[in-house]
């Protein structure tokens, strides 16, 4: 197996995107951007709880090694819940938060885990398969207060954050590792490409394949610049014309 990683913040942002990659497992974390002046209870960031809850994540994924990825994240959200000490507002809707998605090795089979927005792309001997969580595409509204209002609850979207019960609503599954070419896993600042500028996801593993992963990144910096228009989404705020980006890339040899 090879491994292959690129990450890029957005324009004048710290990075709140994380990835993680050793033998047999694979984590990429995409921080919910907080909005301006919005009370969320909690004297850290988003970038500060990627960091932690991608440690909390290895360090479950270490010491269980068989259990579904929905109770390995379950319990790292609750090592993370001990992270934040006594100083924050844990009940705040608005708590910093982060989309998952992660895979793991258990045998002769992969196991995957998507959480929000960020994705997992499997592409093996029976073509390309994407997994995404589309929640959040589908909500009644996008102003802050409905969306603290469904964020984490039955109706709406689920996002690692301050309940360990969110985890228990990924989209989680496994493919035989026989057959396997590659897999993908990336924030929504690279989804983008298939999402908003027109892409396939054959186009993209195409282009991880003749340049890497840098290569998909630059790719989407260029469909930033010249087609910011493609972006707009109606009835939602306008997004970051340059989201923080990040690719993951396990290719069997």
């Amino acid at each position: 197996m090879e491994v292959l990683l690129a990450g890029e913040a957005g324009a004048g942002r710290t990075n709140e995107d994380y990835a993680i990659a050793a033998p047999g497992i694979a984590i990429v974390l995409d921080g919910v951007t907080q909005l301006s002046g919005l009370e969320t209870g909690c004297v850290h960031d988003p970038a500060w709880l990627v960091r932690t809850l991608g440690v909390c994540l290895v360090e479950a994924l270490s010491a269980d090694q068989t259990s579904a990825l929905d109770r390995v994240l379950a319990a790292a959200i609750g090592r993370l819940r001990e992270s934040h000490g006594g100083g924050c507002d844990l009940t705040n809707p608005n708590s910093p938060s982060a989309t998952v998605a992660m895979v793991r090795e258990r045998g002769d089979r992969v196991d995957y885990l998507v959480l929000c927005d960020s994705s997992v792309v499997i592409e093996n001997s029976d073509g390309i398969t994407v997994v995404r969580d589309d929640r959040t595409d589908r909500l009644e509204a996008y102003d802050r207060h409905t969306v603290a209002r469904l964020r984490n609850r039955a109706g709406g979207f689920w996002v690692a954050s301050t309940e360990p019960a969110a985890a228990a609503e990924a989209v989680t599954g496994s493919v035989a590792r026989a057959g396997l070419h590659r897999l993908v896993l990336c924030t929504d600042g690279v989804s983008r490409l298939t999402e908003f500028f027109q892409f396939g996801w054959a186009e993209v593993l195409e282009l991880v394949e003749r340049s890497g992963p840098r290569a998909v990144i630059d790719a989407v910096r260029r469909c930033e610049r010249t087609r910011p228009d493609l972006l707009a989404r109606p009835g939602r705020r306008p997004p970051k014309q340059h989201d923080d980006a990040t690719l993951i890339v396990w290719r069997y040899l």
